[in-house]
């Protein structure tokens, strides 16, 4: 072989050697939220959202067309309702998901299995976790997710709206010295509360009032001697009013044993958006607003000169 050919086929194998390194410069990783690393070739373009929360940010980022389906509680904004819905939760539904062919199913660790995730990457899906608990953990799923589709700056503008969102709340408030409730799960359903390291906790505290529940950990299970025993000045209850027999407030007002209580005697009982303030997405800032609104009232808009 002359040196010719022997220097031009030289050429040839640095130039196919080459071409992972190029493919590589185009490719997405991310280490998700339980700590697992996950590659694509490139921003994933075909979704499936399970969660609520991880749909709104997915199209809050400008990514509802990559959206190919979504967790049947997944409603929000309403064009989501043109997207195929799938069973998630403890009800999650494998064959419903993979025959949507996604290259990612972005999902919490609330239900689902490890067996279910491995079965799922065995059919070519990548699955990637957004478990967001309180407000620094949805700063990171909305990265996570800004990653994941290469919209990293549209995420850091969303966490900085949230940010400046929340610390104007907190400069306006004050240390009111009252305590409040949050009622994540009626009496019907057994009682389940917001409490320290919660997002809802940090809302609290962004307006001057402390959680009755702050010296427990997380969504706890708790009883209404505990609620009683603990006389909040507030409660917000997230339950939903479907149009039919008492509203949440009027059904917390004519609970045995309740009419003790400050919130109740005072009628300081919020039946906030469920979906605003128990969802760990962009719409919390709406949460914290109507809370503050709620501890001091409308702020009075001044009038133009």
């Amino acid at each position: 072989m002359t040196k010719k050919w022997t220097a031009l086929l030289l050429c040839m194998l640095l130039a196919l050697s080459a071409l992972p390194a190029f493919a590589q410069e185009g490719g997405v990783t991310v280490t998700d939220m339980t700590g697992r690393e996950i590659t694509l070739d490139g921003p994933a373009t075909r979704i499936v959202a399970l969660t609520a929360a991880d749909c709104e940010i997915l199209c809050a980022l400008g990514c509802e067309d990559a959206l190919v389906g979504r967790g049947e509680y997944c409603d929000y904004p309403a064009s989501v309702l043109d997207k195929p819905s799938v069973q998630s939760g403890y009800e999650t539904n494998l064959e419903q998901i993979i025959a949507l062919q996604p290259q990612v199913l972005l999902m919490s660790t609330m239900a689902q299995t490890v067996e279910q995730v491995e079965a799922l990457e065995k059919a070519g899906i990548k699955v990637v976790v957004s478990d967001a608990q309180n407000l620094e953990g949805v700063y990171t799923a909305i990265r996570l997710i800004g990653a994941l589709m290469g919209k990293d700056a549209e995420a850091e503008a969303m966490v900085d709206d949230l940010q400046s969102a929340f610390e104007a709340i907190r400069e306006k408030s004050q240390d009111t010295g009252k305590t409040v409730y949050f009622e994540v799960s009626p009496l019907q359903w057994g009682l389940w509360a917001a409490g320290k390291g919660t997002f809802m906790d940090e809302l609290a505290t962004l307006c001057g009032l402390t959680n009755i529940f702050a010296d427990v950990d997380g969504w706890v299970q708790i009883s209404e001697e505990q609620v009683l025993a603990r006389d909040p000045d507030y409660i917000v209850t997230i339950s939903m009013y479907y149009g039919e027999g008492p509203t949440p407030v009027e059904e917390i007002k004519g609970r045995a044993g309740w009419e003790t209580l400050k919130a109740v005697q005072n009628d300081q009982i919020l039946n906030a958006d469920s979906n605003e303030i128990s969802r760990p997405g962009p719409r919390l800032k709406d949460a914290v607003e109507t809370l503050y609104e709620f501890v001091y009232g409308a702020e009075e808009e001044v009038p133009a000169a």
